[in-house]
């Protein structure tokens, strides 16, 4: 597999077939399941309706079984379960939080890895989806930019995160009704808009009315300011955007987020500003990780409000406790900065709720997910949440947000 440099789509590798080279079906999408369920040899005039009934039983039941189709008749479920599978990939590993969050280690055909993470809250459930295996970016706060970039994730597997979810979560019995995914966000591994093509295939799926029926206004894409592609995911995908700014000096994010070297600020804001569809009630979130003594000063929340105004912006800023993983040279501001900061941006009459952290305990909060080929053992997991609990072991700030947007 070729690694490409910073700031170049990386190439999807192929799909390594199963054993016995069925399709895996979960993952097509209407026109390519309909195209495949053809090809099989089911009756021209009943491709459209089997086409249907299949969507449904994947998506809106979440069956893993030809079987379990029963509104099929059994000859169609033989013919396709000589043809297809539905394969979710392996949850190698499922870790559980004390605040209740869960992160998942999923395997994917080819070996390589990803993590998903579901976060409860009291009026939501948000699960955050990984897009890549590894990053291309290499931001120097993130955990997951310490790891090389291995390959895009194909739609498949972006929707199987989904799909993984709901099978833990037990909400295929009442599909729409009380779920507890309620909101996705693409914020795991990987930057969404270099894997643009297979993203908005997912996310297709995801919210397609007569499968999981998740509203575009539940779901955010978050981008490290990937230009070219911010207006197309605006015109094309419809969803909720996230910046990772992080900072508000070009020479300050260059330092921490390589990629300003390629798309500086201006450019970012103004991609902001033309985003389509942005507006005071669907504004973009700016995220901002606090790190102390680089990005969280009083000049740099004014500068913040400075910016915001300057573009126009319909913005809100998500203000997030750096959250520490072994190995980094960056430290959280402290808890009374992080409060100072917040009150300046909210006296420059724009929102900025400081994010609760969550997971920590198991390497589940934002910037801390990073997927390993080779097994930890359970001692050294230990380890290293406590190391990461011990870090940041504070009293709570206020304006505080358990939201992800």
């Amino acid at each position: 597999m070729q690694i490409t440099p910073n700031g170049q789509e990386p190439i999807v590798s192929p799909r390594i077939p199963a054993a016995d080279d069925k399709l895996n079906i979960l993952g097509l999408d209407r026109d390519e399941l309909k195209a495949a369920i053809a090809e099989i040899g089911v009756a021209e005039k009943q491709v459209r309706m089997r086409t249907t009934q299949v969507w449904h039983w994947l998506y809106h039941r979440g069956v893993s079984s030809f079987d379990d189709m029963t509104n099929i008749s059994k000859d169609v479920r033989a013919k396709l379960a000589e043809h297809f599978t539905i394969t979710r990939p392996e949850i190698v590993e499922a870790q559980y939080s004390n605040d209740g969050t869960r992160k998942y280690l999923i395997r994917f055909a080819d070996g390589n890895e990803a993590e998903a993470v579901y976060i409860p809250e009291e009026d939501r459930g948000t699960l955050c989806v990984s897009s890549q295996v590894g990053c291309t970016l290499n931001c120097k706060f993130c955990h997951t930019g310490t790891m090389r970039l291995v390959r895009n994730l194909t739609a498949a597997e972006i929707v199987a995160q989904m799909m993984i979810a709901r099978d833990d979560l037990g909400e295929w019995e009442n599909p729409t009704e009380g779920r507890r995914v309620t909101n996705i966000v693409m914020m795991g591994m990987g930057e969404p808009l270099y894997n643009f093509d297979n993203v908005k295939k997912a996310l297709e799926i995801i919210m397609d009315e007569e499968g999981i029926q998740l509203s575009r206004r539940r779901i955010t894409l978050s981008t490290s300011g990937v230009v070219p592609h911010m207006e197309r995911c605006g015109k094309e995908i419809g969803v909720n955007l996230a910046v990772s700014l992080h900072a508000v000096r070009d020479d300050v994010r260059s330092e921490i987020m390589p990629i300003n070297k390629k798309y500086g600020l201006e450019e970012v804001l103004k991609a902001c500003a033309n985003y389509p569809g942005a507006h005071n009630a669907r504004r973009i979130t700016f995220e901002y990780a606090m790190l102390k003594g680089v990005n969280d000063s009083d000049a740099d929340a004014r500068e913040l409000v400075r910016l915001i105004r300057k573009y126009k912006l319909p913005a809100k800023v998500n203000l997030i406790p750096f959250n520490p993983w072994p190995g980094t040279d960056y430290e959280c501001s402290d808890w009374g900065q992080i409060q100072r900061f917040s009150d300046l941006v909210y006296e420059g009459g724009i929102s900025a709720p400081i994010r609760t952290p969550r997971g920590r305990d198991i390497m589940a909060a934002c910037g801390q997910l990073k997927s390993a080929s080779e097994k930890k053992s359970k001692a050294a997991l230990a380890r290293e949440a406590e190391a990461a609990a011990a870090a940041t072991a504070t009293t709570e700030p206020h304006h505080t947000s358990t939201g992800l947007t």
